[in-house]
């Protein structure tokens, strides 16, 4: 079965990385250009597994942890942080807020589709 990502990030550059990466391991990848997007294109992309920034316009990643631990839908779908925030209180926050897991930019792709991997619940 083929993991379906969804990765949201306000950068274009990072968002095309990600897919790369993520789609040369095998995954089936869908895209947000922020957290607003991402909610919006949360029940279309059914995902196994949410990556995503933290800082974003319209909504950041806090907003998007917390809205997606209020659906119905993917109320328990597992959520990694992708960020370049590094310190201890943002990740007790994402953590408080229903994240999974924090990895820091520039990530190492191998790093990444093994903590993937090892959330999914599928």
């Amino acid at each position: 079965m083929t993991l379906r990502i969804l990765a949201i990030d306000d950068s274009r550059t990072m968002r095309d990385l990600l897919r790369a990466s993520l789609e040369e391991a095998g995954f089936h990848v869908t895209t947000a250009e922020d957290g607003a997007d991402g909610i919006e294109q949360l029940r279309a992309a059914a995902p196994d597994v949410i990556i995503t920034d933290i800082n974003m316009p319209r909504l950041d990643g806090f907003g998007v942890i917390e809205a997606v631990r209020e659906s119905e839908d993917a109320g328990s779908v597992p959520i990694l942080v992708l960020s370049t925030e590094s310190g201890a209180e943002m990740k007790d926050r994402a953590r408080r807020s229903g994240a999974t897991g924090w990895i820091v930019k520039p990530f190492d792709d191998a790093r990444l589709i093994s903590a993937i991997r090892r959330v999914a619940r599928v």
